[in-house]
């Protein structure tokens, strides 16, 4: 399988929970269907056909994510006024993460979307964007850079480690070091809607303020070009 090693870095960054709607919370760190939003917005695809790309590039595109500095949150207060009463005050408090890095590891899973990879890749190298990429919310904007390219070989299961996320059944041991949970939605379908299926339970390493940290895990596991090992959903 062909994948690509992508940095992704900002200052601020919302990846909002679903079911926190009234004072949204945020994921961690980037989904993959916020990954996938990303690559539509450098792509230049407008939102009426991405309706249609989102299940496919949810097949067809593997992804895993090392977060790559602590995970740091703040609340900040917003006012919303109603259009249709502009002295009417709605108070709302919004999660976002701070200063957000990370390693994206994306495979091509299915040729079918070979050329959105590519033209992806290759607005990466070049640093062109149709649209401004952002993380999660449009006042979030997002520098992304090229790493390298290479092959994603499989591995059915073995003993690995690996600085990305894993799923939660593959801890193989408890860490002298501070671990994150999470839950994310791998899956969009054509009304924009997260596939309460589709979500994943991962486990981080959380704690990266002096060195990158990993996870001793075991389980079905990919390798990539430069030996890193990673677990792809």
């Amino acid at each position: 399988m062909r994948g690509a090693l992508i940095g992704i870095t900002g200052n601020w960054a919302h990846f909002r929970k679903p079911e926190t709607s009234n004072n949204p919370l945020s994921h961690d760190f980037i989904t993959k269907t916020a990954l996938i939003g990303l690559i539509g917005a450098v792509l230049g695809i407008e939102r009426t056909e991405m309706k249609a790309l989102f299940p496919q590039l949810s097949d067809d595109l593997l992804y895993g994510v090392q977060v790559r500095n602590a995970v740091r949150k703040q609340s900040w207060g917003f006012t919303n006024r109603s259009v249709s009463d502009a002295f009417a005050k709605a108070p709302k408090q919004m999660e976002l993460i701070r200063d957000p890095s990370y390693y994206v590891l994306l495979g091509l899973a299915n040729e079918r979307s070979a050329s959105l990879f590519d033209q992806f890749i290759t607005h990466i190298k070049a640093q062109e964007a149709h649209f401004t990429p952002i993380l999660g919310l449009h006042n979030c904007p997002a520098e992304l850079k090229f790493v390298r390219q290479g092959t994603i070989d499989f591995v059915a299961d073995g003993p690995f480690e690996t600085k990305g996320f894993i799923e939660k059944e593959q801890l193989k041991v408890s860490e002298n070091f501070r671990i994150g949970f999470e839950r994310i939605p791998s899956y969009q379908n054509d009304d924009f809607w997260n596939l309460p299926d589709k979500y994943k339970q991962v486990v981080y390493p959380s704690e990266t303020e002096t060195r990158q940290r990993s996870l001793s895990a075991t389980g079905p596991h990919y390798i990539f070009t430069d030996q890193s090992q990673w677990v792809l959903i």
